[in-house]
């Protein structure tokens, strides 16, 4: 996997967890404060954009063998900006209601009462929002385990394949040694058995040739 990628995953890890704790903060915030902190979420959102798009290229440049697993992390880390792009949109709707009713003068006390009550809600909706997108986040990440603990189990089937036809190769080419080495054996053997035999055969002739020039010289003497 290419270390930019790896990289990218990082800042984009950290920027969504600032987004989404500056987006539960906007309906608790007044004025100024709360203006301040919509822009800085528009500019953060705007940056996590840009890094998917990085991410895009690199999973691009990622051997087909390893973009599988990083093709599942893009679905996943999509799915976290709509999330998130969801969640801000939301808080805006309510960032530009408390407006309309500044604008408005709306100072009652009845009015306000409603509006602390409406945040009070509001703010409650986010925080159970966070949770679930904590529990998707979690359920998303023990997928990638699985799917990344598939992958490892896949390549260590195939390694465990190539290893026994390579086992196999080996006792092959073992039985065709032993056979060999039995056919030398019997042929040095047949080798042997013949030059003993000549052997013999020459020890014989040695003591025929031997006995025939005694015998010639023994008739030799006699005649004298």
């Amino acid at each position: 996997m290419s270390s930019d990628f790896e990289g990218y995953e990082q800042d984009f890890a950290v920027l969504t967890a600032e987004i989404t704790g500056r987006i539960g903060k906007v309906p608790k915030l007044l004025g100024d404060e709360k203006k301040q902190m919509v822009a800085n979420v528009e500019k953060q959102l705007e940056e996590a954009r840009e890094l998917l798009e990085q991410m895009e290229l690199e999973v691009r440049e990622i051997p087909p063998q390893s973009r599988g697993m990083c093709s599942s992390r893009m679905r996943s880390y999509k799915q976290e900006m709509g999330k998130l792009e969801a969640d801000f949109k939301r808080s805006r709707i309510a960032y530009s209601d408390e407006v309309r009713n500044e604008l408005l003068g709306d100072d009652g006390n009845s009015s306000e009462n409603q509006l602390i009550k409406l945040r009070e809600e509001r703010a409650h909706l986010l925080d159970n929002t966070e949770r679930l997108e904590r529990s998707s986040r979690r359920l998303e990440a023990g997928y990638q385990i699985a799917v990344e603990t598939e992958q490892i189990g896949q390549e260590m089937l195939e390694n465990l394949s190539q290893d026994r036809e390579k086992i196999q190769r080996s006792r092959e080419r073992l039985r065709e040694t032993d056979a060999n080495l039995g056919k030398s054996s019997r042929i040095l053997t047949g080798m042997l058995r013949r030059i003993i035999q000549n052997r013999i055969l020459i020890v014989i002739l040695a003591i025929i040739i031997f006995f025939t020039i005694l015998m010639a010289i023994y008739f030799s003497v006699k005649k004298h």
